[in-house]
């Protein structure tokens, strides 16, 4: 995440116009071969030109504020609300990243120490951002799955007909094997709910993490120098953690349910 922070910052730096008009301005003035001097060659120009960018880009690059703003776009990029279709996911992705880039900001208007501990805070919580948009691309991939929708209409049913079978058939082959699709209906169904469980628990968790989201930017604008080294500072540390690791947990267990079913369904 740091590297592509980075990465962002740079291009931000690179593609502006400031930028732009560097390049084009230094490659005209070679082009047209002016002089200013008697001494001067054209090809200085492009040495300047070049000298003059390297300039630009380390000003760019060392301003919090407008690496905050590059840092800022590369998240709204990357995690893009617009592709959440569930709008009550997607509300919250987009205050996620409002509360990201208002630490972002807060960073920024700090200086030495102060200004190191929240740009490391809001680095971490960029990994809180991810699994906050993984976890509501895996919402969005349940409500839109015709399959499981079907199958979660249909096997309860299947199921009560598989056993008024099972209760009616003499055949012991035929009940052997009715027993064994029992089994199997009981299976799949068991995993529907799990599934379902799962969703709801992300459900949950997605609104309990605003609130956490909240509180973590509230706790970053009453901590000043003095508590840099504090426990305070290390809970919240440890507060951020916890909070990433419990939506990866919950991003595992839809995955592993819905690979069970994709492995079901193959079989």
């Amino acid at each position: 995440m740091r590297s592509r922070a980075w990465n962002a910052i740079l291009g931000m730096a690179f593609f502006s116009i400031e930028s732009a008009v560097i390049i084009a301005l230094s490659i005209v003035l070679y082009g047209l071969g002016y002089a200013p001097f008697d001494w001067w060659q054209s090809w200085y120009w492009l040495v300047f030109g070049a000298l003059a960018e390297a300039v630009y880009l380390g000003v760019s690059i060392t301003d919090p504020k407008a690496a905050q703003r590059a840092v800022d776009r590369m998240l709204t990029q990357r995690y893009d609300p617009g592709s959440i279709r569930n709008p009550l996911t997607r509300e919250r992705l987009k205050r996620a990243l409002e509360y990201r880039r208002l630490i972002g900001e807060s960073a920024a208007n700090h200086t030495g120490a102060m200004r190191r501990s929240i740009e490391n805070t809001a680095v971490e919580i960029n990994d809180w951002i991810e699994q906050i948009y993984l976890l509501a691309r895996r919402m969005d991939a349940f409500e839109e799955n015709d399959i499981i929708g079907r199958d979660r209409r249909m096997v309860p049913h299947d199921l009560k007909t598989l056993r008024r079978r099972l209760e009616a058939e003499q055949s012991p082959d035929v009940r052997a094997e009715l027993e064994e699709a029992i089994q199997t209906k009981e299976t799949q169904l068991a995993n529907l709910r799990s599934l379902e469980n799962n969703i709801k628990r992300a459900d949950i968790q997605l609104d309990h993490t605003l609130s956490a989201l909240g509180t973590v930017y509230t706790q970053m604008q009453l901590i000043d120098s003095k508590d840099l080294d504090s426990a305070r500072a290390q809970r919240l540390q440890q507060e951020i953690h916890d909070e990433v690791m419990s939506l990866q947990d919950t991003i595992s267990a839809i995955d592993e349910v819905q690979n069970y079913q994709r492995y079901a369904a193959s079989r």
